[in-house]
């Protein structure tokens, strides 16, 4: 079973404990060690399907505390606006470059390990390692949000990265420019990284700022391209239909 099927079955499975009320609302979660020996897969897997329940909102992963899970809220609170991507990213810029200088004042060595460890998995050059990566750039973000110390600015990120994850129109071009760009989003991350290291609000302002502006730059390039080569495709269909009519 693929590892992308493996941490869904978990997470489905955790999710109909959690329905159940095995694990009921406000409960903490087994750690992580105890999971992977309960479902007998490996502690990546249950991270993967734990990321993938807090998404939809159904557990609070809180660093250095544990796994909780939410109440349920009405549908009505948690349907998505209708944004598109340079709207998501305009405000993830706002937000999370301000938030990034909070997280300089408060961030812990535990959580700098965590970065760390992320920026290293985005660097692979292995492309099966793609949505590894992709999750790694996910929780290196949500891991400042959560060093900021601020709960309602940790959840404004949170709301921005299901925007991201979970609207087709944001996912499609976030996933077309991060397949462009991969070695600039890990210099980009090391930049970040390295102001929070030293404790400079101003220096990860920055950092976050620069980030979000070279995104914003490739998305422009990319929706560009697309809507030409859109264009190209419409042109050689004409040509085709109208040079087939001409034979005739």
């Amino acid at each position: 079973m693929s590892d992308k099927r493996l941490y869904n079955t978990v997470a489905r499975s955790l999710l109909e404990l959690i329905d159940n009320g095995v694990y009921p609302t406000g409960s903490r979660l087994p750690a992580e060690r105890n999971l992977a020996e309960q479902f007998k897969v490996s502690r990546v897997t249950i991270r993967q399907a734990l990321v993938a329940l807090q998404a939809r909102g159904k557990v609070d992963i809180r660093t250095g505390s544990g796994v909780y899970v939410l109440e349920d809220i009405d549908p009505g609170h948690e349907s998505l606006p209708k944004v598109n991507a340079f709207e998501v990213t305009e405000a993830r810029s706002l937000f999370e470059s301000e938030v990034a200088a909070l997280a300089a004042l408060n961030i812990s060595d535990e959580e700098l390990d965590k970065l760390s460890g992320c920026i290293e998995k985005m660097a692979s050059d292995d492309p099966d390692d793609e949505e590894a990566a992709e999750m790694a750039d996910r929780e290196f973000h949500l891991t400042i949000a959560a060093a900021s110390g601020n709960s309602a600015a940790r959840h404004i990120v949170e709301l921005l990265w299901k925007m991201r994850d979970e609207l087709p129109q944001v996912k499609e071009v976030y996933e077309a420019v991060c397949l462009e760009d991969t070695s600039q989003r890990g210099d980009e991350h090391m930049e970040i990284y390295v102001a929070l290291r030293k404790r400079d609000p101003a220096a990860a302002r920055v950092a976050m700022r620069k980030h979000f502006a070279r995104l914003l730059g490739s998305m422009l390039d990319i929706t560009e391209e697309q809507a030409l080569e859109r264009i190209r495709k419409k042109a050689s269909e004409s040509r085709h239909r109208f040079l087939k009519i001409a034979s005739i």
